[in-house]
């Protein structure tokens, strides 16, 4: 046999390589993704805090999250149908990211006070096109990505996301003691220029499958083909997974900028925290775990990184027990800097792996509706059952309410064993 028709082995085999531009365009898809969301999760609650509104009323508002827990619907007719300009998948994402960045300047244009039904609109339309844009930015990732460049990806694409919420939950918040709530929404918003700035100059990804062509092609097929491809009884598991994963670390962190604030820390404490604290051990971590997930595999990630996830948990709890602090000295500051950069880490870590997991389990012939479909069930916790989290502050108080989601934490890990066993590759 000549060395042309030498047969490749597990040695001499090609090593996959990483396209560190394509990991560039993680870095950029993931800011545009996190920006609005945390702009909603943690900027929109201060601000509300800041107007005197009570835990009920800010706590409601993770309700407005709906079109997260619901993007599946209008997900095939992004597959669909490809506006007229820059192609299926930019085209949609530049539409998305201009609707965005005018919402996010609009908030500064109300009053809390006085405005509530229109600030409940205008949080509908974000989280609307917020979820439409993290529909495409899904799909192109996937599209761009090859299976081995899955975890190292998407892990890049987690840390830029968390990156980005640390403009509405540190910069922002910061500003916000120094001038007027409409500068702080503008400047908020023009971070997404970057953003629009990523869809112009990248190149369109070929096309995975031909768009569908009938109702039944762009509505019933995805789902059909991903029970049919799983089998229905570990397809039932994997959801279930998937909806209890990340639910104790989401609730958890739905009211945390509240929390603090209840605690005695101001908004610049908690902005140059979150900023110092929380930031770089969480850059750190995402790109460690996602080299680290490259040799452990997807599945063996979701175990080791769901156990710092949950165990993370435990700091708000144990900065709950203090109740709240008369006077922020050093030593409280240490204490909030700890909680917040462990829950970055674990928060972080959890994500990444959990984003490859729901990535990996998609065909690629239907990936917008599936990936849609998986990152709603995703988002209903976050959704649905967080909107009652200001109820149950009221009623357990902070410090048994966080036990309360260290415990919802353990359904979803014990789930692994059916959705991505430890030794399955």
């Amino acid at each position: 046999m000549n060395k042309e028709q030498t047969p490749q082995t597990s040695e001499n085999a090609p090593k996959p390589t990483v396209n560190w531009r394509k990991m560039l365009i993680c870095v950029f898809t993931g800011f545009a993704s996190g920006l609005p969301l945390y702009f909603v999760w943690t900027l929109i609650p201060a601000w509300l805090k800041s107007f005197d509104l009570n835990l009920k009323t800010i706590g409601a508002f993770a309700l407005i999250q709906f079109p997260f827990a619901w993007k599946f619907l209008w997900a095939p007719l992004l597959d669909a149908y490809t506006l007229p300009f820059l192609g299926r998948r930019r085209g949609w994402l530049l539409t998305t990211q201009v609707v965005l960045i005018l919402a996010m300047a609009a908030f500064g244009f109300t009053n809390p006070q006085h405005d509530l039904g229109l600030i409940i609109a205008l949080c509908l339309c974000l989280t609307l096109f917020s979820a439409t844009q993290d529909i495409v930015i899904d799909t192109f990732r996937r599209e761009i990505l090859s299976d081995a460049e899955l975890g190292l990806g998407n892990s890049i694409h987690v840390a830029a996301y968390r990156i980005a919420g640390f403009v509405p939950g540190a910069l922002s918040l910061i500003l916000a003691d120094f001038m007027s709530w409409q500068n702080v929404f503008l400047i908020t918003a023009l971070f997404m220029l970057p953003a629009i700035a990523m869809t112009l100059v990248v190149k369109e990804p070929p096309l995975s499958a031909a768009a569908p062509k009938t109702l039944e092609d762009t509505f019933i097929l995805p789902f059909k083909e991903f029970f049919n491809r799983k089998g229905v009884q570990h397809a039932v598991f994997i959801l279930l997974f998937i909806f209890f994963y990340k639910l104790g670390d989401s609730m958890a962190t739905t009211l945390a900028t509240p929390f603090y604030m209840d605690m005695g820390f101001s908004k610049t404490q908690i902005g140059l925290i979150a900023k110092n604290a929380g930031l770089w051990p969480m850059i750190v971590a995402g790109i460690i775990g996602g080299i680290w997930m490259v040799k452990l595999g997807i599945n063996r990630a979701l175990w080791i990184f769901g156990f710092v996830q949950i165990i993370t948990i435990l700091g708000f709890v144990y900065l709950a027990s203090y109740g709240h602090f008369d006077t922020i000295g050093t030593k409280e500051l240490v204490l909030l800097a700890a909680v917040i950069a462990a829950e970055a880490i674990g928060a972080g870590l959890g994500t990444a792996a959990f984003v490859s997991f729901i990535a990996r389990e998609t065909n690629p012939a239907y990936t917008a509706t599936q990936i849609a479909l998986l990152t709603a069930l995703s988002a209903f916790p976050r959704t649905f059952i967080n909107a009652t989290t200001g109820f149950l502050i009221d009623n357990m108080g902070y410090y048994h309410f966080f036990w309360l989601c260290f415990f919802l934490a353990i359904p979803g890990m014990l789930l692994l064993f059916k959705a991505a066993p430890w030794g399955e590759k």
